[in-house]
Protein backbone atom coordinates (compact mmCIF):
# COMPACT_ATOMS: atom_id res chain seq x y z
CA UNK A 1 0.00 0.00 0.00
CA UNK A 2 1.08 3.31 -0.77
CA UNK A 3 0.65 6.87 1.08
CA UNK A 4 0.08 10.05 -0.42
CA UNK A 5 0.28 13.99 1.20
CA UNK A 6 -3.21 16.13 1.70
CA UNK A 7 -1.31 18.44 -0.60
CA UNK A 8 -0.34 16.69 -3.41
CA UNK A 9 3.17 17.80 -4.08
CA UNK A 10 5.24 15.17 -1.78
CA UNK A 11 6.36 11.55 -3.24
CA UNK A 12 4.24 8.55 -2.18
CA UNK A 13 5.79 6.13 0.93
CA UNK A 14 5.43 3.06 1.82
CA UNK A 15 4.20 2.05 4.73
CA UNK A 16 7.46 1.97 6.89
CA UNK A 17 8.52 5.25 5.14
CA UNK A 18 5.12 6.83 6.18
CA UNK A 19 5.90 6.06 9.62
CA UNK A 20 8.87 7.03 9.99
CA UNK A 21 8.57 10.71 8.02
CA UNK A 22 5.59 11.61 9.73
CA UNK A 23 4.69 15.29 8.10
CA UNK A 24 4.94 15.49 3.99
CA UNK A 25 7.68 17.69 2.62
CA UNK A 26 5.31 19.63 1.11
CA UNK A 27 3.63 20.33 4.76
CA UNK A 28 0.83 18.07 4.12
CA UNK A 29 -0.46 14.90 6.43
CA UNK A 30 -0.26 11.31 4.39
CA UNK A 31 -3.00 9.43 4.02
CA UNK A 32 -3.58 5.82 2.29
CA UNK A 33 -3.56 5.60 -1.51
CA UNK A 34 -7.23 3.81 -1.16
CA UNK A 35 -8.82 1.98 2.00
CA UNK A 36 -9.24 -1.64 2.43
CA UNK A 37 -12.73 -2.36 2.88
CA UNK A 38 -14.71 -5.01 4.28
CA UNK A 39 -17.73 -6.60 3.11
CA UNK A 40 -20.80 -7.22 5.72
CA UNK A 41 -20.09 -10.69 5.95
CA UNK A 42 -16.18 -10.20 6.56
CA UNK A 43 -17.42 -7.56 9.35
CA UNK A 44 -19.96 -10.11 10.84
CA UNK A 45 -17.07 -12.88 11.21
CA UNK A 46 -14.97 -10.39 13.38
CA UNK A 47 -17.71 -10.45 15.84
CA UNK A 48 -16.32 -12.81 18.59
CA UNK A 49 -13.02 -11.46 18.11
CA UNK A 50 -10.69 -10.58 20.97
CA UNK A 51 -9.19 -6.73 20.98
CA UNK A 52 -5.79 -8.40 20.10
CA UNK A 53 -7.04 -10.29 17.37
CA UNK A 54 -9.21 -7.74 15.69
CA UNK A 55 -6.70 -4.92 15.65
CA UNK A 56 -4.51 -7.50 13.63
CA UNK A 57 -7.14 -8.00 11.00
CA UNK A 58 -7.56 -4.52 11.01
CA UNK A 59 -4.52 -3.09 10.54
CA UNK A 60 -2.81 -6.27 8.49
CA UNK A 61 -3.92 -5.08 5.22
CA UNK A 62 -2.07 -1.27 5.75
CA UNK A 63 1.55 -2.65 6.72
CA UNK A 64 2.08 -4.73 3.78
CA UNK A 65 5.18 -6.39 3.48
CA UNK A 66 6.84 -3.55 5.67
CA UNK A 67 6.14 -5.58 8.42
CA UNK A 68 5.62 -9.22 8.71
CA UNK A 69 2.37 -10.72 10.34
CA UNK A 70 3.98 -12.28 12.80
CA UNK A 71 5.88 -9.30 13.84
CA UNK A 72 3.05 -7.16 13.42
CA UNK A 73 1.31 -9.65 15.77
CA UNK A 74 4.10 -9.00 18.49
CA UNK A 75 3.76 -5.79 18.07
CA UNK A 76 0.33 -5.85 18.89
CA UNK A 77 0.31 -8.19 21.93
CA UNK A 78 3.16 -6.04 23.68
CA UNK A 79 1.41 -3.08 23.09
CA UNK A 80 -1.66 -4.11 24.95
CA UNK A 81 -0.12 -6.18 27.41
CA UNK A 82 0.16 -3.59 30.03
CA UNK A 83 -3.43 -2.40 29.89
CA UNK A 84 -5.27 -3.31 33.58
CA UNK A 85 -8.47 -4.47 32.16
CA UNK A 86 -8.72 -7.77 30.10
CA UNK A 87 -11.38 -6.78 27.29
CA UNK A 88 -8.75 -3.76 26.48
CA UNK A 89 -12.04 -1.48 25.55
CA UNK A 90 -14.75 -2.33 27.52
CA UNK A 91 -18.03 -0.93 27.14
CA UNK A 92 -20.68 0.48 30.19
CA UNK A 93 -23.91 1.37 29.54
CA UNK A 94 -25.31 4.73 31.09
CA UNK A 95 -28.62 5.09 29.93
CA UNK A 96 -31.02 3.62 27.19
CA UNK A 97 -28.66 3.02 24.07
CA UNK A 98 -25.84 5.28 25.34
CA UNK A 99 -22.66 3.92 26.07
CA UNK A 100 -19.47 4.86 27.28
CA UNK A 101 -16.41 2.89 25.74
CA UNK A 102 -13.92 3.30 28.14
CA UNK A 103 -10.00 4.60 26.48
CA UNK A 104 -8.58 4.89 29.73
CA UNK A 105 -7.09 1.26 30.91
CA UNK A 106 -3.55 1.77 28.93
CA UNK A 107 -0.29 2.35 31.31
CA UNK A 108 -1.22 6.31 31.66
CA UNK A 109 -5.16 6.40 31.70
CA UNK A 110 -5.48 7.98 28.33
CA UNK A 111 -7.15 7.09 25.05
CA UNK A 112 -3.29 8.12 23.45
CA UNK A 113 -2.08 4.84 24.74
CA UNK A 114 -3.95 2.69 22.53
CA UNK A 115 -1.92 4.38 19.46
CA UNK A 116 1.02 5.38 21.26
CA UNK A 117 1.90 2.20 22.46
CA UNK A 118 1.75 0.76 19.04
CA UNK A 119 3.71 3.46 17.57
CA UNK A 120 6.87 2.89 19.76
CA UNK A 121 6.73 -1.02 19.39
CA UNK A 122 6.92 -0.13 15.86
CA UNK A 123 8.93 2.21 16.05
CA UNK A 124 11.51 -0.12 17.62
CA UNK A 125 11.14 -2.88 15.07
CA UNK A 126 11.51 -0.28 12.05
CA UNK A 127 14.40 1.36 13.25
CA UNK A 128 16.75 -2.23 14.31
CA UNK A 129 15.93 -2.86 10.80
CA UNK A 130 17.39 0.31 9.40
CA UNK A 131 20.13 0.57 11.94
CA UNK A 132 19.04 4.07 12.95
CA UNK A 133 18.24 6.30 15.35
CA UNK A 134 15.99 9.13 15.32
CA UNK A 135 14.29 12.35 17.49
CA UNK A 136 10.98 12.36 18.28
CA UNK A 137 9.64 15.59 18.83
CA UNK A 138 5.87 16.09 19.66
CA UNK A 139 3.57 18.79 21.19
CA UNK A 140 0.77 17.81 24.28
CA UNK A 141 -2.45 19.55 25.39
CA UNK A 142 -1.65 16.72 28.29
CA UNK A 143 -2.30 12.71 27.30
CA UNK A 144 0.17 12.56 24.18
CA UNK A 145 3.38 13.61 26.05
CA UNK A 146 2.77 10.92 28.44
CA UNK A 147 1.17 8.42 26.32
CA UNK A 148 4.48 9.11 23.96
CA UNK A 149 6.68 8.79 26.80
CA UNK A 150 5.58 5.62 28.19
CA UNK A 151 5.59 3.79 24.69
CA UNK A 152 8.94 5.28 23.70
CA UNK A 153 10.97 5.54 26.83
CA UNK A 154 12.53 1.57 26.59
CA UNK A 155 13.18 2.07 22.76
CA UNK A 156 16.86 1.53 22.02
CA UNK A 157 17.02 3.99 19.11
CA UNK A 158 14.97 6.87 20.29
CA UNK A 159 15.31 10.05 21.43
CA UNK A 160 12.11 11.49 22.93
CA UNK A 161 11.71 15.06 23.47
CA UNK A 162 7.97 16.69 24.12
CA UNK A 163 6.87 20.19 24.57
CA UNK A 164 3.79 21.01 26.80
CA UNK A 165 2.56 24.61 27.78
CA UNK A 166 3.65 25.64 30.82
CA UNK A 167 1.18 25.70 33.43
CA UNK A 168 -1.45 24.64 31.06
CA UNK A 169 -2.17 20.76 32.11
CA UNK A 170 -3.36 18.75 34.51
CA UNK A 171 -0.62 18.31 37.48
CA UNK A 172 -1.36 14.80 36.73
CA UNK A 173 -0.45 14.71 33.58
CA UNK A 174 2.29 17.13 33.93
CA UNK A 175 3.77 14.65 36.66
CA UNK A 176 3.50 11.88 34.35
CA UNK A 177 5.76 13.34 31.97
CA UNK A 178 8.28 14.79 34.06
CA UNK A 179 8.65 11.98 36.47
CA UNK A 180 10.29 9.63 33.95
CA UNK A 181 14.08 10.34 34.63
CA UNK A 182 15.22 8.03 31.57
CA UNK A 183 18.26 9.43 29.76
CA UNK A 184 16.38 9.42 26.31
CA UNK A 185 13.29 11.43 27.90
CA UNK A 186 13.02 15.10 27.08
CA UNK A 187 10.41 17.60 28.93
CA UNK A 188 10.29 21.07 27.50
CA UNK A 189 7.13 23.48 29.36
CA UNK A 190 6.94 26.00 26.79
CA UNK A 191 6.08 29.66 27.74
CA UNK A 192 2.71 29.68 25.65
CA UNK A 193 -0.09 27.74 24.88
CA UNK A 194 -0.93 24.51 22.87
CA UNK A 195 -0.97 25.23 19.49
CA UNK A 196 2.37 27.25 19.83
CA UNK A 197 3.95 23.76 20.70
CA UNK A 198 2.68 22.41 17.69
CA UNK A 199 3.45 25.12 15.59
CA UNK A 200 6.74 25.01 17.12
CA UNK A 201 7.11 21.11 16.34
CA UNK A 202 6.18 22.04 13.00
CA UNK A 203 8.69 24.58 11.92
CA UNK A 204 11.54 22.14 13.20
CA UNK A 205 10.75 19.08 10.80
CA UNK A 206 10.85 21.94 8.08
CA UNK A 207 13.86 22.98 9.45
CA UNK A 208 16.38 20.51 10.53
CA UNK A 209 19.80 21.65 10.45
CA UNK A 210 19.72 22.15 14.34
CA UNK A 211 20.14 18.38 15.14
CA UNK A 212 23.42 16.35 15.52
CA UNK A 213 24.62 15.35 11.85
CA UNK A 214 22.92 11.58 10.62
CA UNK A 215 19.95 12.43 13.40
CA UNK A 216 16.50 13.37 11.66
CA UNK A 217 12.99 13.86 13.95
CA UNK A 218 10.05 11.79 13.46
CA UNK A 219 6.50 12.54 14.51
CA UNK A 220 4.62 11.26 17.63
CA UNK A 221 1.43 13.57 16.89
CA UNK A 222 -1.49 12.24 15.53
CA UNK A 223 -0.25 13.67 12.14
CA UNK A 224 1.90 10.39 12.34
CA UNK A 225 -0.94 7.52 10.05
CA UNK A 226 0.35 4.84 12.50
CA UNK A 227 -1.68 6.65 15.13
CA UNK A 228 -4.87 6.77 13.22
CA UNK A 229 -4.60 3.48 11.57
CA UNK A 230 -4.72 1.91 15.54
CA UNK A 231 -7.44 4.20 16.50
CA UNK A 232 -9.94 2.39 13.83
CA UNK A 233 -9.83 -0.59 15.80
CA UNK A 234 -11.58 0.31 18.69
CA UNK A 235 -14.55 1.35 16.55
CA UNK A 236 -15.17 -1.70 15.20
CA UNK A 237 -14.73 -3.29 18.53
CA UNK A 238 -17.23 -1.71 20.05
CA UNK A 239 -19.54 -1.54 17.01
CA UNK A 240 -19.21 -5.51 16.75
CA UNK A 241 -20.34 -5.74 20.53
CA UNK A 242 -23.36 -3.49 20.05
CA UNK A 243 -24.89 -5.42 17.03
CA UNK A 244 -22.92 -4.68 13.99
CA UNK A 245 -23.15 -4.89 10.96
CA UNK A 246 -26.72 -5.92 11.45
CA UNK A 247 -26.83 -2.46 13.44
CA UNK A 248 -26.08 1.06 12.83
CA UNK A 249 -23.86 2.57 15.39
CA UNK A 250 -22.93 6.08 16.13
CA UNK A 251 -20.32 7.23 18.47
CA UNK A 252 -19.67 10.80 20.41
CA UNK A 253 -15.58 11.53 20.56
CA UNK A 254 -14.75 14.74 22.53
CA UNK A 255 -12.48 16.57 19.71
CA UNK A 256 -9.50 18.52 20.01
CA UNK A 257 -7.09 17.36 17.06
CA UNK A 258 -9.61 15.98 14.96
CA UNK A 259 -7.55 12.15 14.90
CA UNK A 260 -9.81 10.30 17.17
CA UNK A 261 -13.01 11.09 15.27
CA UNK A 262 -11.35 10.87 12.18
CA UNK A 263 -10.21 7.28 12.67
CA UNK A 264 -14.27 6.46 13.36
CA UNK A 265 -14.47 8.01 9.74
CA UNK A 266 -12.00 5.83 8.56
CA UNK A 267 -13.58 3.08 10.06
CA UNK A 268 -16.93 4.04 8.39
CA UNK A 269 -15.39 4.11 5.30
CA UNK A 270 -14.10 0.87 5.70
CA UNK A 271 -18.11 -0.72 5.90
CA UNK A 272 -18.58 -0.18 9.21
CA UNK A 273 -22.53 1.04 9.59
CA UNK A 274 -21.44 4.16 11.41
CA UNK A 275 -24.84 6.64 11.13
CA UNK A 276 -23.29 9.83 12.95
CA UNK A 277 -20.47 10.85 14.16
CA UNK A 278 -20.61 13.39 17.05
CA UNK A 279 -17.66 16.11 16.99
CA UNK A 280 -18.11 17.16 20.64
CA UNK A 281 -16.23 20.47 21.37
CA UNK A 282 -15.53 22.93 24.54
CA UNK A 283 -15.18 26.24 24.55
CA UNK A 284 -12.45 25.92 21.80
CA UNK A 285 -15.26 25.58 19.39
CA UNK A 286 -13.77 25.81 15.96
CA UNK A 287 -14.59 22.81 14.60
CA UNK A 288 -18.43 23.20 16.02
CA UNK A 289 -19.15 26.45 14.26
CA UNK A 290 -17.17 25.32 10.96
CA UNK A 291 -19.58 22.29 10.68
CA UNK A 292 -22.96 24.30 12.26
CA UNK A 293 -22.05 27.42 10.36
CA UNK A 294 -18.95 27.03 8.12
CA UNK A 295 -17.25 29.44 10.50
CA UNK A 296 -13.99 28.04 10.43
CA UNK A 297 -12.00 31.59 12.07
CA UNK A 298 -9.16 31.11 14.41
CA UNK A 299 -10.16 32.74 18.00
CA UNK A 300 -8.01 33.49 20.81
CA UNK A 301 -7.64 30.50 23.13
CA UNK A 302 -9.47 29.57 26.06
CA UNK A 303 -8.32 27.61 28.67
CA UNK A 304 -10.90 25.04 30.20
CA UNK A 305 -11.19 21.98 32.63
CA UNK A 306 -11.05 20.37 29.41
CA UNK A 307 -7.26 20.86 28.77
CA UNK A 308 -6.99 17.87 26.31
CA UNK A 309 -9.16 19.92 23.64
CA UNK A 310 -7.79 23.64 24.66
CA UNK A 311 -7.02 23.33 20.48
CA UNK A 312 -7.72 26.00 17.86
CA UNK A 313 -5.60 24.58 15.36
CA UNK A 314 -6.30 21.26 14.54
CA UNK A 315 -3.97 19.06 12.56
CA UNK A 316 -5.96 16.02 11.24
CA UNK A 317 -8.89 18.35 9.75
CA UNK A 318 -7.05 18.43 6.87
CA UNK A 319 -7.31 14.74 6.51
CA UNK A 320 -11.26 15.11 6.20
CA UNK A 321 -10.83 18.15 4.15
CA UNK A 322 -8.94 16.17 1.20
CA UNK A 323 -11.70 13.72 1.21
CA UNK A 324 -14.21 16.22 1.28
CA UNK A 325 -12.58 17.91 -1.58
CA UNK A 326 -12.47 14.86 -3.98
CA UNK A 327 -9.01 14.04 -2.47
CA UNK A 328 -7.53 17.44 -4.98
CA UNK A 329 -3.98 18.60 -2.59
CA UNK A 330 -3.93 21.47 -5.08
CA UNK A 331 -7.36 22.20 -3.62
CA UNK A 332 -6.57 21.72 0.19
CA UNK A 333 -3.04 23.60 -0.12
CA UNK A 334 -5.16 26.66 -1.00
CA UNK A 335 -7.76 26.14 1.80
CA UNK A 336 -4.60 26.01 4.10
CA UNK A 337 -2.48 28.77 2.95
CA UNK A 338 -3.14 30.82 5.38
CA UNK A 339 -4.18 29.47 8.83
CA UNK A 340 -4.37 32.62 10.42
CA UNK A 341 -7.58 33.79 7.95
CA UNK A 342 -11.15 32.69 8.13
CA UNK A 343 -11.74 29.16 6.14
CA UNK A 344 -15.06 28.54 4.52
CA UNK A 345 -15.77 25.24 3.08
CA UNK A 346 -17.68 24.93 -0.72
CA UNK A 347 -21.27 24.01 -0.23
CA UNK A 348 -20.77 21.00 -1.17
CA UNK A 349 -17.72 19.88 0.46
CA UNK A 350 -19.63 21.23 3.67
CA UNK A 351 -22.30 19.14 2.71
CA UNK A 352 -20.80 15.71 1.96
CA UNK A 353 -19.36 17.03 6.02
CA UNK A 354 -22.68 17.20 7.47
CA UNK A 355 -24.11 13.46 6.29
CA UNK A 356 -21.87 12.35 8.41
CA UNK A 357 -20.73 14.71 10.85
CA UNK A 358 -23.00 16.45 13.42
CA UNK A 359 -20.92 19.28 16.23
CA UNK A 360 -22.02 20.74 19.74
CA UNK A 361 -20.42 22.79 22.19
CA UNK A 362 -19.94 22.39 25.73
CA UNK A 363 -18.33 24.96 28.15
CA UNK A 364 -17.27 24.46 31.37
CA UNK A 365 -20.63 25.21 33.75
CA UNK A 366 -22.25 22.70 31.64
CA UNK A 367 -19.24 19.92 31.83
CA UNK A 368 -19.23 20.05 35.45
CA UNK A 369 -23.45 19.55 35.70
CA UNK A 370 -23.28 17.06 33.05
CA UNK A 371 -20.46 15.37 35.56
CA UNK A 372 -23.07 15.51 38.47
CA UNK A 373 -25.99 14.65 36.49
CA UNK A 374 -24.82 11.31 35.11
CA UNK A 375 -23.03 10.26 38.46
CA UNK A 376 -25.86 10.86 40.19
CA UNK A 377 -28.44 9.24 37.61
CA UNK A 378 -26.07 6.02 36.77
CA UNK A 379 -23.76 6.26 39.76
CA UNK A 380 -20.63 6.34 36.87
CA UNK A 381 -18.01 9.42 37.40
CA UNK A 382 -17.45 11.24 33.69
CA UNK A 383 -13.70 12.90 33.60
CA UNK A 384 -14.76 16.31 31.65
CA UNK A 385 -13.55 15.76 28.30
CA UNK A 386 -15.87 12.44 28.35
CA UNK A 387 -18.57 14.73 29.88
CA UNK A 388 -18.52 16.87 26.94
CA UNK A 389 -18.87 13.66 24.22
CA UNK A 390 -21.73 12.78 26.30
CA UNK A 391 -23.54 15.85 26.56
CA UNK A 392 -23.42 16.59 22.76
CA UNK A 393 -24.23 13.00 21.98
CA UNK A 394 -27.30 13.49 23.95
CA UNK A 395 -27.90 17.26 21.94
CA UNK A 396 -27.63 16.43 19.09
CA UNK A 397 -28.35 12.18 18.21
CA UNK A 398 -30.12 11.49 15.38
CA UNK A 399 -31.75 8.56 15.87
CA UNK A 400 -32.77 7.51 19.48
CA UNK A 401 -33.10 3.65 18.81
CA UNK A 402 -29.62 2.88 17.41
CA UNK A 403 -26.74 2.94 19.94
CA UNK A 404 -24.72 6.03 20.42
CA UNK A 405 -21.06 5.29 21.98
CA UNK A 406 -19.75 8.09 23.68
CA UNK A 407 -15.77 7.66 23.76
CA UNK A 408 -13.85 8.19 26.93
CA UNK A 409 -11.22 9.48 26.54
CA UNK A 410 -9.15 9.76 29.87
CA UNK A 411 -9.73 8.32 33.46
CA UNK A 412 -11.20 10.68 35.87
CA UNK A 413 -8.36 10.50 38.29
CA UNK A 414 -6.48 12.47 35.93
CA UNK A 415 -8.54 15.86 35.85
CA UNK A 416 -9.33 15.47 40.04
CA UNK A 417 -10.20 19.43 39.97
CA UNK A 418 -12.87 18.93 37.28
CA UNK A 419 -14.48 16.47 39.27
CA UNK A 420 -14.35 18.20 42.69
CA UNK A 421 -16.64 21.30 41.34
CA UNK A 422 -19.23 18.96 40.17
CA UNK A 423 -18.68 15.91 43.21
CA UNK A 424 -16.96 17.89 46.19
CA UNK A 425 -17.19 14.96 48.24
CA UNK A 426 -16.23 12.35 45.72
CA UNK A 427 -12.62 10.83 45.77
CA UNK A 428 -10.92 9.56 43.09
CA UNK A 429 -7.67 7.43 43.85
CA UNK A 430 -5.22 7.19 40.95
CA UNK A 431 -4.45 3.60 39.80
CA UNK A 432 -1.98 1.69 42.22
CA UNK A 433 1.05 1.94 39.61
CA UNK A 434 0.48 5.63 39.98
CA UNK A 435 -0.12 6.12 43.86
CA UNK A 436 2.89 7.35 44.17
CA UNK A 437 2.92 10.05 41.44
CA UNK A 438 2.74 13.11 43.41
CA UNK A 439 6.43 11.73 45.35
CA UNK A 440 8.41 10.98 42.54
CA UNK A 441 11.17 13.24 41.64
CA UNK A 442 10.07 15.72 38.42
CA UNK A 443 12.71 16.76 35.85
CA UNK A 444 11.75 19.43 33.05
CA UNK A 445 12.96 22.47 31.10
CA UNK A 446 11.06 25.69 31.11
CA UNK A 447 11.29 27.89 28.04
CA UNK A 448 10.34 30.88 26.38
CA UNK A 449 7.90 30.55 22.96
CA UNK A 450 11.34 30.92 21.12
CA UNK A 451 12.46 28.16 17.99
CA UNK A 452 15.91 29.35 18.18
CA UNK A 453 16.51 28.84 22.28
CA UNK A 454 14.35 25.69 21.82
CA UNK A 455 16.57 23.67 19.19
CA UNK A 456 19.82 25.01 21.22
CA UNK A 457 18.45 22.83 24.20
CA UNK A 458 17.66 19.86 22.11
CA UNK A 459 21.19 20.13 20.25
CA UNK A 460 22.83 20.27 24.01
CA UNK A 461 20.80 17.55 25.19
CA UNK A 462 21.73 15.07 22.37
CA UNK A 463 25.45 16.08 22.62
CA UNK A 464 25.54 18.93 19.40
Amino acid sequence: MKFISTRGRAPSLSFADTVLTGLASDGGLYVPESLPAFSREEIASMAGLDYRELAFRIMQPFVGSDVSEEELRGIIDRSYSTFRHSAIAPLVQTDTNEWILELFHGPTLAFKDFALQFLGQLFDLLLKKRGERVVVMGATSGDTGSAAIEGCRHCENIDIFILHPHNRVSEVQRRQMTTVLSDNVFNIALEGNFDDCQNMVKASFAEQSFLPDGRRLVAVNSINWARIMAQIVYYFYAALRLGAPQRTVNFSVPTGNFGDIFAGYLARQMGLPIGQLVIATNANDILHRCISDNDHSPRPLVHSLSPSMDIMVSSNFERLLFDLYGRDGAAVAALLADRSAPMHLSKEALDRARELFSSYRVDDTRTVEVIRAVYESSGYLLDPHTAIGVEAARQVRRAEDQPMVCLSTAHPAKFPQAVARALPTQEIPLPPHMQDLFQREERMKVLPNDLKRVHEFMAMALGG
